[in-house]
């Protein structure tokens, strides 16, 4: 349903998205990054809003820069409020299903934004919406016309709990019906729920890609580096060699170490025992490379 070759977007000397390809059918994706990764690019280009500066994009079988009928055929949930905040939701929502040619635009935007679980019948503006409201409202109008794409850009932030799980539960939903979803999300956790296939960009470039659990073993079975300070790093530096898992250790001063280990939970069970072996009481033991940004570098670099 998506095909993507070798893309990239450059804005001046700033690359966003760099010699990306991937191929997508039914069902849900993730896009995976942290924030400026090029999520929000590559869906756009995917959308047809912007056209890539080198490579080429085939949505349902045609370019979606210059196909107004596949265009037609997409959804898209920006990450920006865009948004006519002085109108009812089923105002707006409704606009959205007359610009796409939807037969009965008024009982289509009822019932999409039922969907969502928001009264159309509600006189508010969306100015005095909430953010998870306003974020539903946005789904809403990616619905109304019945995509057979669906571009989700961030769509859990703001929700509450409930909401998300909700949200997460409609997404599936969707997937299993043989829509093509894709989800951009900086959250692995998000991720997780979803049970879906990965794709992950960091730093413009496609890091990783295939089934979530494969990706996050990927993620886990990586190098970690972790700190000490303890009252004698050159005995317990020594003694932690002897162990499997332990690649390398780095004595920075007499109370500082700096450990290498690929078993952080093998590391985790033998720190303690092993500081008391050697007569070394510890004053911390703190992980140097466990956020998230520090994960897709080190997919980048493989």
């Amino acid at each position: 349903m998506v095909v993507v070759d070798r893309i990239s977007k450059w804005f001046d000397d700033v690359v966003a998205v760099s010699d990306v390809s991937f191929t997508l059918g039914p069902g849900v994706t993730a896009l995976l990054g942290p924030n400026g990764a090029g999520k929000s690019t590559t869906l756009r280009m995917i959308a047809g809003l912007t056209s890539p500066s080198q490579g080429a994009i085939q949505v349902l079988g045609d370019n979606p820069r210059q196909s107004a009928e596949v265009r037609g055929r997409i959804g898209l949930v920006s990450q920006q409020e865009q948004l006519f905040s002085e109108q009812r939701a089923v105002e707006f929502v409704q606009l959205a299903a007359t610009l796409n040619g939807v037969g009965d635009a008024e009982a289509a935007a009822r019932s999409a934004l039922q969907t969502v679980e928001l009264d159309p019948d509600d006189l508010r503006t969306i100015s005095t919406y909430s953010k998870g409201m306003r974020q539903r409202v946005k789904v809403a109008q990616a619905l109304v016309h019945k995509p057979a794409l669906l571009l989700m850009d961030e769509p859990l932030t703001g929700l509450d709990p409930r909401q998300r799980l909700k949200m997460t539960a409609l997404i599936q939903q969707l997937g299993a019906q043989g829509i093509c979803v894709v989800v951009s999300s900086h959250v692995l956790e998000e991720v997780e729920r979803l049970g879906s296939s990965v794709l992950v960009i960091a730093q413009g470039r496609l890091a990783a890609q295939g089934d979530f659990h494969a990706i996050r073993q990927l993620m886990e079975n990586r190098p970690h580096r972790i700190r000490i300070r303890t009252t004698d790093a050159r005995a317990l530096a020594s003694a932690l060699l002897t162990y499997s898992g332990i690649h390398g250790v780095e004595v920075v001063d007499e109370s500082e170490l700096l450990v290498d280990t690929n078993d952080v939970a093998l590391f985790r069970k033998r720190v303690a025992p092993t500081a008391r072996y050697v007569d070394a009481q510890l004053y911390e033991v703190q992980p140097l490379d466990d956020d998230l940004e520090s994960v897709f570098k080190y997919l980048v670099g493989r």
